[in-house]
């Protein structure tokens, strides 16, 4: 597969269908009614010449004229910042560098945890379920504290959790309804959103059918 996005008008994302860091770039792009060209790659035949342009030849990769992205959050934050409305991000100085620094939480906490619960290695991710299970669990309180996590108003922090969320059925994670309702309520907000319908491939469709 050869690309040609590079001479392209429109932006263009490479994503895979399944993959939750492309996942959450779908969400803001769907949140954003950004007009892109997404292109869904299989990450185990990925275009020959991708790593000409992206050093990890992984996905997602945003190309948006000259410019050439490749780390999810570097994408999400660019797709906030080059299109402003509606704001993803705080305005001022003190709560971004919360989000920020929630955003560094998420992955390092659960992110981190995705090769493993992906592996097919039995122990891994059984190890890897019960960390994910207990650190949500952990967090209840905080799903409660207000409709999105820690604001008012939906932002990158919650394009960026929804994933998890929604790919725990796939990973065998069932948490219990009572001690989990507020986790399990904040889901149904996010799921609910027009914009997180939209940004669903057909694979992660299923993953909760």
């Amino acid at each position: 597969m050869a690309l040609v996005a590079n001479r392209r008008s429109v932006m263009t994302v490479f994503s895979s269908p399944t993959c939750s860091e492309s996942h959450r770039c779908r969400i803001v792009l769907a949140e954003k009614d950004i007009t892109v060209d997404v292109i869904n790659i299989d990450p185990s035949d990925m275009p020959e010449d991708l790593s000409d342009i992206n050093p990890y030849n992984s996905v997602p990769t945003l190309i948006d004229r000259d410019l050439v992205l490749y780390d999810a959050r570097v994408i999400i934050e660019y797709l906030d910042e080059r299109f402003p409305h509606p704001p993803l991000m705080p305005v001022d100085p003190v709560s971004r560098a919360h989000a920020r620094l929630t955003l560094f939480r998420v992955e390092n906490d659960w992110y981190s945890l995705i090769p493993d619960l992906e592996s097919g290695n039995a122990t891994k991710a059984n190890k890897a379920k019960k960390i994910l299970k207990e650190s949500l669990l952990a967090s209840a309180e905080v799903f409660a504290a207000k409709p999105y996590f820690l604001s008012e108003q939906f932002s990158l922090v919650d394009a960026s959790i929804a994933p998890i969320l929604w790919r725990l059925d796939r990973w065998g994670i069932q948490l219990p309804p009572k001690q989990a309702k507020p986790i399990l309520d904040y889901a149904e907000r996010l799921f609910d959103r027009e914009a997180f319908q939209q940004s669903l491939s057909e694979e992660e469709k299923e993953m909760r059918e």
